[in-house]
């Protein structure tokens, strides 16, 4: 039963809302009105607040961290379970209807708690395609991309099939900012639209 202990750890951490939670509580109204309608940092961003958005990175990130630290103590078995639904909690919260983000940032603190090597890489294709594009969605894709090539070429592998999973999730996830990328109309950050 430790799985199914690891996969609710995982989605009930996952599923807190913080980008909402945070505008709410900021005055800004509800984030889901806004923008991409998301509750993750980028679209806490449209808020007009860095600070905000910033938070809500942090958070999102822990709440990926989090019950992967956890998992590993308790039930290292089952630690792919708590990364996936930390993920799946995040993208899908109970709360809010099962409409939550798409789970960039908590999978950046999933692949961190995984192995540090595997977080590294995902950092450093998130924070480098962002830098040369400006452009969220395009950065995030790529780094879920990267965790799951990290996680095969630095011998991670009972990590490659969670991690792979997640990345098809946050993939098809991005599906309409997909679209407006090959229309050449994907938003970039700092873009009036």
């Amino acid at each position: 039963m430790n799985w199914l202990y690891a996969l609710l750890l995982g989605y009930l951490v996952g599923s807190i809302p913080f980008g909402l939670l945070l505008s709410l509580a900021a005055g800004k109204g509800d984030v889901r009105k806004i923008g991409s309608g998301n509750i993750g940092a980028t679209n806490v961003l449209r808020t007009g607040s860095k600070w905000l958005a910033a938070a809500t990175l942090v958070l999102d990130l822990g709440k990926g961290w989090l019950p992967v630290f956890i998992a590993w103590r308790l039930f290292p078995e089952a630690v792919p379970f708590a990364a996936g639904g930390a993920v799946f909690g995040h993208c899908f919260p109970v709360w809010l209807k099962f409409r939550g983000g798409k789970g960039v940032a908590t999978n950046a603190g999933v692949s961190f708690g995984l192995a540090w090597p595997i977080g590294l890489a995902y950092a450093l294709v998130w924070v480098g395609m962002l830098a040369l594009t400006r452009i969220s969605s395009l950065a995030g894709m790529s780094a879920v991309i990267a965790a799951v090539l990290a996680a095969a070429l630095l011998d991670y592998v009972s990590f490659v099939a969670v991690l792979g999973l997640i990345a098809l999730l946050v993939i098809w996830l991005h599906r309409a900012n997909i679209r407006r990328l090959l229309n050449g109309t994907e938003p970039r950050i700092g873009s009036e639209k």
